[in-house]
């Protein structure tokens, strides 16, 4: 599944490249596109039954620059699903050409009362399986 965006002034540092905390922000922000596109938006999932994807680990290996006004394509999969957990792979893409690659570890969690991890639903295992699991 793919997400676009538009490198913003804000997200650069002093050099003019993109200061590298703005991959993570982009990698949240394209996980939260993923679970909407896929009919399971976050913020009704928090609302509806205070269930969530809190973040476990991320990481993210930089290829090449981004600067202000490039646009991007993120290329967003999940490659594994475990029983409480799942990776998200991102590409990030830029003229085609592959900029920086992460990853997302998250938890499919109820956040009510206290944060705890519990099995993935079935439904949702099916929702990932019908756009595949890998990017």
């Amino acid at each position: 599944m793919e997400y676009h965006f538009q490198v913003r002034w804000g997200e650069t540092d002093a050099a003019g490249i993109v200061f590298y905390p703005s991959f993570y922000a982009w990698m949240d922000e394209a996980s939260h596109h993923y679970f909407s596109e896929i009919g399971y938006p976050t913020t009704k999932m928090f609302e509806d039954s205070k269930m969530g994807i809190p973040l476990c680990e991320a990481k993210c290996v930089f290829k090449a620059p981004l600067f202000f006004g490039d646009q991007v394509t993120i290329a967003t999969a999940i490659e594994d699903i475990g029983n409480k957990v799942f990776v998200i792979n991102h590409t990030f893409m830029k003229e085609g050409q592959t900029v920086a690659e992460g990853y997302e570890i998250r938890a499919w969690a109820n956040l009510n009362p206290k944060l705890k991890a519990v099995p993935i639903p079935n439904e949702l295992r099916a929702a990932i399986e019908r756009v595949g699991t890998t990017a």
